[in-house]
């Protein structure tokens, strides 16, 4: 079946089987491989993109069922420039990668969460904790990746988290 998707702002036309999976595509067929392949079942989020604006796990979604959409993978996030975008570099400042294989998924759902807080209050560590249930990684223990989303975050109110490195570090000086 012929199938149009929007990719990164680029358009993408190609025929696909009716059981492809999104992530086979965009891995296999159009060679973004910063979409990885964790466990398949949808349990790690390593695979995690945006569609129509929303996360998913593309190892869970057919590629038929997404024509038409706009899919968005890490390799969109960088902004015009070439540069991290804010939740990226708050993640590096806050040490919340270490092997990398989870973060492109991590950025992608977290992504979200940080847009929507561009347009009301800041989520809560709860609340942040509670988003990444969908996302597993075997590294950071996930302090540091909380402390990154706050951050980013606070970076468009002008603020410095509590507990973050940029605080911890402030704090300490005499």
């Amino acid at each position: 079946m012929d199938i149009t998707l929007n990719v990164n702002g680029r358009p993408e036309q190609f025929s696909a089987q009716p059981n492809e999976l999104l992530v086979e595509r965009l891995r296999d067929g159009l060679g973004l491989t910063g979409t990885k392949v964790g466990c398949d079942t949808g349990q790690c989020g390593s695979c995690v993109v945006r569609l129509d604006g929303r996360s998913v796990k593309s190892c869970l979604v057919l590629t038929a069922a997404a024509a038409g959409a706009e899919v968005a993978t890490i390799e969109g996030v960088t902004t015009r420039g070439g540069e991290l975008s804010t939740l990226q570099e708050a993640l590096r400042q806050e040490h919340g990668t270490q092997c990398g294989f989870c973060t492109p998924g991590m950025v992608m759902a977290l992504g979200e969460l940080v847009d929507a807080a561009a347009d009301g209050p800041a989520p809560t560590e709860p609340e942040i904790r509670e988003w990444l249930t969908g996302n597993l990684c075997r590294c950071t223990g996930y302090h540091s990746v909380v402390r990154g989303v706050q951050r980013a975050c606070a970076a468009g109110r002008d603020e410095v988290p509590a507990g973050s490195a940029a605080s911890t570090a402030a704090a300490t000086e005499v």
